[in-house]
């Protein structure tokens, strides 16, 4: 990824596991060196109640790219995939949105995408996946712990925050959960 999209201080992750679909977040606001913030909601419900969405980036940043992908998805009524491309054509291609600084993580029951300005829309290939500073060491775990563990969905999605909050200081252990 670009130096754009190196985002420190959050953790996202999305898990999918007989047939549950959960993403959740850490707590954790960071500036520099500094917590600002413990308990801070990065992931949000829409098109009501049936898409999850998670952010990693600046926060003014993400509330404006909730606002736009719910749009495109009542404009798409609902179908996850087409609200997620045509919101990265429409944040690589616009000035004003090109220079946000966030990441999306958004799932429906079935689907797993990560939008990014860069024009990326990627479906992971299994049935996890992370974003932010230490996105990558959640989804390491919950890649594990989804192939080696009976645990559900949200059991797992909990755990792979608590790893990732022991290895990476950008991210904490109080942890906002939301199952579809």
């Amino acid at each position: 990824m670009s130096e754009k999209n190196e985002f420190h201080g959050t953790t996202i992750i999305a898990v999918k596991k007989n047939g549950k679909m959960v993403l959740a977040g850490d707590g954790q606001v960071s500036s520099d060196k500094t917590i600002l913030k413990h308990g801070a909601k990065k992931i949000r419900r829409l098109a009501e109640g049936n898409i999850l969405a998670g952010f990693a980036g600046s926060t003014a940043d993400a509330l404006t790219l909730f606002e736009k992908f719910e749009g495109k998805l009542k404009e798409f009524k609902g179908n996850l995939s087409r609200a997620a491309v045509e919101l990265a054509k429409e944040w690589r291609t616009d000035r004003y949105l090109r220079r946000l600084e966030a990441m999306l993580l958004v799932a429906d029951n079935n689907t797993i995408l990560l939008i990014s300005g860069n024009g990326d829309v990627i479906e992971p290939d299994g049935d996890s996946l992370g974003i932010g500073s230490g996105g990558q060491y959640a989804f390491a775990a919950a890649d594990a712990l989804i192939k080696h563990s009976n645990l559900s969905a949200s059991e797992i999605a909990r755990e792979a925050l608590a790893i990732a909050a022991k290895i990476c200081v950008f991210t904490n252990d109080r942890i906002c959960l939301e199952e579809l």
